[in-house]
């Protein structure tokens, strides 16, 4: 794939892109409902965990990006869908409330199916990909607020859409309620070899006691406490800024080198610690003012974590978020190696007494608890890790996705949310996009210490969604 490697450095950068990039509209002209090829049986239901009623206040938005190919038509597209929903009971199911008080919610899973929206743009992928603003990006996926009857609302949509030149994007929305990025990654990359008739690599694992409390793990959580106690950000609060930074295979070398971690550590730290400290700067009120020790949340996929393993293909949220502390003043060889002494600390037992903290506080269970704003209200960085579930998606055989798009609504009016993940080309190569408050993401862009490890750009204003 490729991008035009440019620099948006100034506040009038960002503005000018957005003022004229109105003449790209998508067109969606038809709505249609995908059901399983399988029948679900009766009366089966799915409970969602207290790690997914944590995630109630977000939305996930994912798009892939595909080059033109002879299967990726949308009646093809579909037919391959309603296959391999049949191993996803509880993508086509409907949010209701558990029978008993004070449990939350259960899918119903009544084969009710998801909805699929077609549309079209009127460019091709590669100028759609050159000059796409964030606001227009996000016309490729669909989205709808929850009705207030909750069994006639889809939590699921797929938008395809495309191109002039008969490229294709799909794009892929639900509440961060029913699956977290690895989940919702997986459901796409479980579609796609259905598609090419090849066995699913990654199948779906529906297992709801797995996250039930356990016995021995306390119910306390420092993280989830201080953020229970306070107030969220305002969705209304200023206006945030999305942009997604590419870097090659050698350019995280470099970043690894200069921040003296091992080329086969996990790049993860490396660029969150670069992106944390020029977050810190950009944001900082006093720009010629000490900055010195400041927190970041962090958060990972412990699937693999834990000494008894879930399966990569578990639905719902298994993401664990954690507090990392660091003088940001004393450079980015020292961030790093504090981002990895305390992942080195994360205990499983943090993760069990977190989900007990949670259990004991779902919605309805006690009076007055509101959802968490769990990427906010300060900043976040998460690590969406494994080249092969995003960009291992391929609909054709040898036909990998050109771009993928990662999003997460929710984040308004908080200090910002970091998204590392693989980037397109293999190896080490990452793409990090973060969404930050407008004044800081222009100072961000312009930043000479990201600037220097060369990374390709996307970059748009965005605003509050549904």
């Amino acid at each position: 794939m490729q991008l035009p490697n440019q620099i948006f450095s100034s506040k009038f950068d960002l503005f000018r892109l957005r003022m004229t990039a109105g003449s790209r509209k998508v067109n969606v002209y038809a709505k249609t409902t995908v059901v399983s090829a399988t029948p679900v049986r009766p009366g089966k239901t799915y409970p969602l965990s207290a790690l997914d009623h944590a995630m109630a206040r977000h939305t996930l938005r994912l798009i892939f990006y595909y080059r033109p190919g002879p299967t990726m038509n949308k009646n093809r597209l579909k037919e391959s869908l309603s296959e391999v929903l049949s191993h996803y009971p509880a993508v086509t199911g409907r949010l209701a409330r558990e029978e008993e008080p004070g449990e939350g919610w259960v899918v119903k899973c009544n084969d009710a199916g998801l909805r699929v929206v077609e549309a079209r743009a009127p460019v091709t992928l590669d100028q759609w990909l050159a000059s796409a603003t964030d606001e227009e990006e996000m016309e490729l996926t669909y989205c709808e607020p929850m009705v207030a009857d909750p069994s006639i609302w889809s939590p699921y949509y797929v938008q395809l859409t495309e191109f002039h030149d008969k490229a294709v994007a799909i794009g892929l929305t639900c509440p961060h309620m029913h699956a977290d990025p690895t989940c919702a990654i997986l459901l796409v990359r479980a579609w796609s070899d259905a598609h090419r008739r090849a066995c699913i690599v990654y199948p779906s694992f529906l297992h709801p006691p797995a996250f039930l409390p356990r016995a021995d793990a306390r119910p306390c959580s420092p993280f989830f406490s201080s953020k229970s106690a306070v107030v969220a950000s305002d969705p209304k609060k200023g206006r945030m800024a999305s942009a997604t930074f590419i870097f090659s295979d050698s350019a995280v070398k470099s970043c690894l080198a200069d921040a003296s971690l091992p080329p086969d550590a996990s790049p993860f730290h490396a660029l969150a610690a670069l992106f944390w400290t020029r977050i810190a700067l950009a944001a900082a009120t006093n720009p010629g003012a000490s900055l010195g020790s400041a927190d970041v949340t962090l958060g990972i996929d412990f699937r693999k974590q834990m000494h008894a393993p879930l399966p990569h293909g578990f639905y719902g949220n298994a993401y664990h978020f954690y507090r990392a502390r660091a003088d940001v003043d004393s450079g980015l060889a020292h961030v790093a190696a504090e981002l990895c002494r305390r992942a080195e600390g994360v205990r499983e037992e943090d993760f069990w007494e977190a989900v007990g903290w949670l259990h004991e506080r779902r919605p309805g269970r006690r009076e007055g608890v509101l959802p968490l704003q769990v990427y906010g209200p300060e900043l976040t960085c998460v690590e969406i890790d494994r080249e092969a579930f995003a960009y291992g998606a391929a609909f054709e055989v040898d036909e990998r996705p050109a771009h993928v798009t990662c999003k997460v609504d929710g984040v308004e009016g908080a200090a910002g949310l970091v998204l590392v993940m693989p980037a397109a080309e293999e190896g080490a190569a990452r793409q990090v996009a973060v969404t930050l408050p407008e004044e800081v993401a222009a100072r961000v862009c312009g930043d000479e210490a990201i600037i220097k490890y060369g990374p390709k750009m996307m970059l748009a204003a965005t605003a509050a969604r549904c």
